[in-house]
């Protein structure tokens, strides 16, 4: 087997943007969830959903600005083929971005007037990169070709990941908040379970009928029965989640944590099985990790850049969730 740099750092550089993108969709979805879930409440429950992220969202775009860059720097050719393809989504995704980023500082700071008006800023930029994400995904999932069915399927793609981003946000608000507001986000989880599942089981049939290569890899055997427990595991914890979420919360709130728990669950398989469809495609179909990467020497330098700064981004990350553990309270700015 060939295991010189030109073999394994692309691959290896394809781990790393994976990892980033899992990172970013599991943390930053939550707070898009809870910001979409926010147009829901106004008053102290609006505060109190805003400061159950407030220490952790800015340090979890991060991982988007650090997929990016990988993609960037270790397959420039599929950087231009990707972003050129997806140049108006992406746009509003980034107007989306900077929309809530902006709208999350100036609430608090702001005269009582326009408060809330920030607050609907920020309702509207986490909806919109919520929706510009999943449009993308679905375009991508077709090889980012436009025909009413494949735009449709993507609009699909982009309501359903709202839905999912707000289940995941409601999961997380169950963890961090008490009293009433821990109720509505029960009851939050469980309106957006079923849609997020609709997604789940769009993208699933729509990406191996759009390849034949998929379709191989997924349902020929023997892969089809090795290949099982992902979706049977991914189901499974649906039904699991449809089952404990009318039972929450408990009068000792000891299993607040299950719905998250069980909502990165379903991401993670999620992500697993789309990661296992396209690789070792990264532009559909067209160019593969090693057709668009970057010249090794090059690779091997930004590959000892990339270990010194990930643990660094992991650590940053790990020592916020330690310090800022438990129930949420008022956000202050002093």
């Amino acid at each position: 087997m060939d295991f010189t740099p030109a073999t394994w750092l692309p691959v290896a550089f394809a781990g790393l943007m994976g990892l980033s993108v899992l990172l970013y969709v599991v943390l930053d979805g939550y707070d898009l969830g809870v910001g979409i879930l926010s147009g829901t409440v106004r008053g102290e429950h609006r505060d109190r959903m805003i400061a159950s992220i407030g220490p952790f969202w800015d340090a979890n775009e991060t991982w988007l600005v650090l997929a990016v860059g990988l993609l960037l720097v270790a397959f420039p050719q599929a950087h231009g083929a990707i972003l050129g393809e997806l140049y108006l989504p992406v746009a509003g995704l980034l107007l989306g971005l900077i929309l809530r980023g902006v709208a999350f500082e100036f609430r608090a700071k702001s005269a009582v007037g326009y408060k809330v008006w920030w607050d609907r800023a920020f309702v509207g930029g986490s909806t919109l990169a919520a929706l510009m994400q999943g449009y993308m995904l679905g375009l991508y999932i077709v090889g980012f070709e436009r025909t009413p069915a494949n735009v449709s399927f993507a609009l699909l793609t982009a309501l359903c990941l709202v839905a999912g981003y707000a289940f995941i946000g409601a999961a997380w608000l169950i963890m961090k908040t008490e009293g009433e507001l821990q109720r509505r986000a029960v009851a939050w989880a469980r309106g957006t379970l079923l849609l997020s599942g609709i997604g789940m089981v769009a993208v699933s049939v729509v990406t191996p009928l759009v390849s034949e290569r998929i379709w191989d890899k997924w349902l020929s055997l023997p892969n089809f029965v090795l290949l099982a427990p992902i979706p049977l595991v991914t189901a499974g914890l649906f039904v699991g989640l449809s089952i404990v979420l009318p039972h929450l919360p408990t009068r000792t709130d000891r299993f607040c944590w299950m719905p998250f728990v069980g909502a990165v669950g379903i991401f993670m398989l999620g992500f697993h099985g789309l990661a296992y469809s396209f690789f070792p495609y990264i532009v559909p179909d067209k160019l593969t990790v090693w057709q668009a990467a970057a010249a090794p020497e090059s690779l091997m330098i930004m590959f000892v850049g990339a270990l010194l700064v990930l643990p660094i981004i992991a650590a940053y990350s790990a020592f916020a969730y330690r310090i800022f553990w438990g129930k949420a309270t008022d956000l202050r700015y002093y």
